[in-house]
């Protein structure tokens, strides 16, 4: 199979050809029809993130159709169309008995744990319990951009920050995260408000459902941007790009009782972000943090599109092959491109 592979952190990735995957008796071989690249593919790159072993194939957003099945999968057969979460499960600890896989405590991660998506086939483990049957009214290119950014958001939006109608929602970060979380908060009936440094993502987050922008760059005091709009704070805000600044200014914004939701990667010299604790003690403030969301989750989510009422197609920026994945991977910290890359040429 053709591949995206490398040998050392930040070490320009290579298109090889290499050993096609087998499925492990509990997994499936997807043969891969799009794949969503994500920041988190580039931190994995650079070395930040402890669970990659080298060499190692990236990506984690991925949608196809099933290859092949080992003997222990009875779910799912070849020829089916399917998508993933990015974290999966293994079925048997606590959390997976408790619902929650997104938080298993020896997860399957591809493009992380195990070889990943950029490529043409991959191998899933624990196939029952995380495969995601795909709607054919869903394209492999939205299924794909699902898999990591928007069903993130759904979680952080729906799950963690528990958004009702009426509120006051502000998104930190406009990039794939950011303006997932922009839609499904509006989708909901709340009132998202983008805060971000590029006023192009800003006038693309007002038509992703923004009511209110704040260029962070051009105001002095960006918690203080978003009380004055929101008349006292945000009930709900998210830091969806992960750094020290929008992090604090996530949390320092909220109004009294309000919830932060931080799913932004800290990673770096960004793992360690100051916290405004007297307010989060004075204001009773909740802090919660967002990992990716469950493969039975997704039925919601899938409704939600079924009705039109989201329409995560309108991230996608762009269909790319694999060969210009590789620039495009390597200029990620750099990137200003509007919406979602996917890879849906081999």
């Amino acid at each position: 199979m053709k591949a995206m592979y490398y040998e050392a952190f930040g070490a320009t990735p290579e298109i090889r050809v290499l050993p096609d995957p087998a499925p492990s008796r509990n997994g499936v071989v997807v043969k891969v029809e799009a794949t969503g690249l994500c920041r988190s593919d580039w931190h994995g790159w650079m070395g930040h993130d402890p669970d990659i072993r080298l060499p190692h194939v990236p990506g984690h957003e991925l949608a196809g159709t099933v290859l092949a099945a080992g003997k222990g999968v009875s779910r799912f057969k070849p020829g089916d169309r399917v998508t993933v979460p990015f974290v999966s499960g293994c079925g048997h600890c606590h959390e997976c008995r408790s619902g929650n896989q997104q938080v298993c405590e020896a997860q399957f991660q591809p493009g992380f744990t195990h070889w990943g998506s950029f490529a043409e086939y991959v191998a899933l483990d624990f196939a029952d319990q995380n495969l995601v049957p795909l709607p054919d009214s869903v394209s492999f290119a939205t299924a794909a951009s699902l898999g990591c950014r928007f069903a993130t958001s759904f979680r952080a939006v729906c799950d963690q920050a528990k958004v009702k109608g009426g509120e006051w929602v502000a998104v930190h970060g406009c990039g794939g995260v950011g303006l997932s979380a922009i839609m499904i908060a509006a989708a909901l009936g709340a009132r998202p408000i983008a805060i971000d440094i590029s006023e192009e993502k800003l006038a693309f987050a007002r038509t992703m459902g923004a009511v209110a922008a704040v260029n962070a760059r051009a105001v002095a005091d960006v918690a203080e941007a978003v009380r004055e709009i929101s008349g006292g704070g945000a009930h709900a805000s998210i830091d969806a790009l992960g750094s020290q600044v929008t992090a604090f200014n996530s949390i320092a914004n909220l109004r009294r009782r309000g919830r932060h939701v931080q799913v932004g990667l800290m990673l770096g010299a960004e793992a360690t972000p100051q916290i405004p604790m007297a307010q989060v003690i004075g204001h009773e403030l909740e802090i919660y943090g967002s990992h990716g969301m469950q493969a039975w989750r997704y039925d919601a989510m899938l409704a939600m599109m079924a009705a039109g009422t989201l329409k995560p197609e309108r991230l996608i920026g762009r269909e790319i092959s694999l060969a210009e994945a590789v620039p495009a991977l390597v200029a990620m910290d750099q990137a200003t491109d509007l919406g979602i890359s996917v890879i849906t040429r081999f």
